[in-house]
């Protein structure tokens, strides 16, 4: 992401749906500096208001406070907008096992409100968050965008519905998307509580609280992990490509390399015992595998690398020692 992309959206207008989440909140940040005017839409069931509280007084954010399972409030959303960012959705593969119905109506009847709102609305384009958990029980490695199996969570079902629509949306309205599949994408902002907590924050918390953190399996599953900053600089890239063949499809967000859960616990051990050396004594405990789990995740981004010109700064280590920052900065100010 270079400031000759982020210039061509100034005075543009940009809505990010789940703009109070991890991701959409990073996102608002990168683009707010740029006189781009930024609306979030976020019913905040999972989004947070101190994640966008520092945006609230500037001239150029919006804030609607609405539900995209109404489609009222995703056109009042809509309004006037040049580029949609879709981050809203309701994430976590156990959480959609537990309560499949909710996760349905959140991830594909809001999804379709937000298509037919952007449509009528006459927004250029549709960028969203699709999910590496489309690849279902295919094993080859890596994952290459044209080849997927067969889904193995109600999130992984409605993530490829999402993607079904907006191809419908394309060649029925004539309507230009793109697609993101996220592969477990980490950062500041990435809340460590409750019972759907992503493995980073979470065990980042655990070992902060000298708790011993608690791996899925032997630690041998391993995954794509991906630095926030790679995921905003893949979404401003997918936002300003001026290239007819990359539009209309859908690309990874990964780095490309992979680290098991055994490999990622002893490197936040690692990074963490620099600020606190206790934490480099506390042990990890293992339990039964996860139902709904894939084993292991790796993207190719080639593809991403030839139409998006995606090039993602932060490797795991990298990424891991900023987020680290982050989590033990706002830990000691009580903000996590």
């Amino acid at each position: 992401m270079t400031n000759q992309q982020l210039d061509v959206l100034q005075g543009k207008r940009i809505l990010i749906t789940g703009g109070a989440g991890f991701i959409g909140s990073n996102l608002c940040e990168a683009l707010l500096p740029y006189n781009i005017n930024v609306v979030c839409l976020d019913n905040f069931s999972t989004g947070k208001r101190e994640n966008i509280l520092p945006f609230l007084t500037l001239p150029n954010f919006k804030l609607v406070e609405g539900d995209i399972r109404n489609l009222s409030d995703c056109q009042i959303a809509c309004k006037d907008v040049d580029y949609v960012l879709h981050e809203a959705a309701l994430g976590s593969v156990p959480r959609s096992i537990n309560d499949p119905i909710t996760t349905n109506d959140v991830n594909v009847s809001g999804f379709l409100n937000m298509l037919v709102a952007a449509r009528d609305a006459g927004v250029k384009r549709f960028v969203y968050a699709a999910s590496s958990s489309t690849y279902g029980d295919h094993e080859a490695l890596p994952k290459v965008e044209d080849t997927i199996g067969k889904p193995l969570s109600p999130y992984a079902i409605t993530k490829y519905v999402n993607e079904l629509y907006a191809d419908i949306f394309h060649t029925t309205y004539n309507f230009d998307t793109i697609g993101l599949r996220y592969f477990n994408v980490f950062g500041k902002r990435q809340d460590p509580n409750g019972a759907y907590a992503a493995v980073i924050p979470k065990f980042v918390q655990q070992f902060m609280n000298h708790e011993s953190p608690v791996i899925n399996g032997d630690g041998s599953y391993s995954r794509d992990f991906t630095y926030i900053d790679n995921v905003v600089q893949m979404n401003i890239n997918a936002l300003t490509i001026d290239n007819k063949d990359a539009l209309n499809t859908v690309y990874n967000v990964a780095y490309g390399e992979r680290t098991t859960l055994l490999e990622l616990a002893t490197l936040l051990k690692t990074y963490l015992s620099e600020f606190d050396s206790a934490i480099g004594n506390i042990t990890i405990t293992h339990r039964a595998n996860r139902i709904g789990d894939i084993p292991h995740s790796l993207a190719s981004i080639d593809k991403a690398k030839r139409l998006l010109h995606y090039h993602p700064k932060y490797n795991i280590k990298d990424g891991l020692k900023e987020a680290i920052h982050w989590y033990w900065t706002n830990n000691k100010n009580n903000k996590v």
